[in-house]
């Protein structure tokens, strides 16, 4: 589906057809689009998207479950994904957000989640390293 453009966030770039790409849930997600904007709280923030929809056709419409983020949570949220996937043995790598494991007996499983769905998660590592590393930062 096309990312729409009627609604509270205002969309700049987009991905159209997400649900394609969506990782383990490629073609059965109600994610159908992604878009970076302004933010539909505050127009002059700008704000990732997660575009939801209720059935995916024409009978349908947007879910009021559609989540937007500020850029800067998005990042954050990286952070914390890839310290946990580079995470060698034991030893937990906090980073500068300072985060605590909240459920011990957890994260084993979420270790193992990561694990398991490497195929998906690996190659979207590698493009957003290779993205980084022509930064200029």
């Amino acid at each position: 589906m096309r990312v729409p453009e009627h609604l509270q966030h205002k969309p700049i770039i987009g991905v159209d057809n997400y649900e394609g790409f969506d990782g383990m849930h490629s073609n059965i997600t109600d994610a159908k689009a992604l878009s970076i904007g302004k933010s539909q709280w505050d127009e002059n923030e700008m704000a990732a998207k997660v575009w939801r929809h209720t059935t995916g056709d024409d009978t349908g419409k947007w879910s009021r479950q559609s989540e937007e983020l500020p850029l800067h949570r998005v990042l954050d949220l990286s952070i914390l994904i890839a310290s946990i996937y580079s995470m060698d043995g034991e030893t937990f790598p906090v980073t500068s957000l300072n985060e605590v494991i909240i459920n011990p007996s957890e994260y084993n499983k979420l270790k193992e989640f990561l694990n398991k769905n490497k195929r998906h998660l690996q190659p979207r590592f590698s493009e957003l390293k290779k993205l980084l590393e022509k930064m200029d930062i």
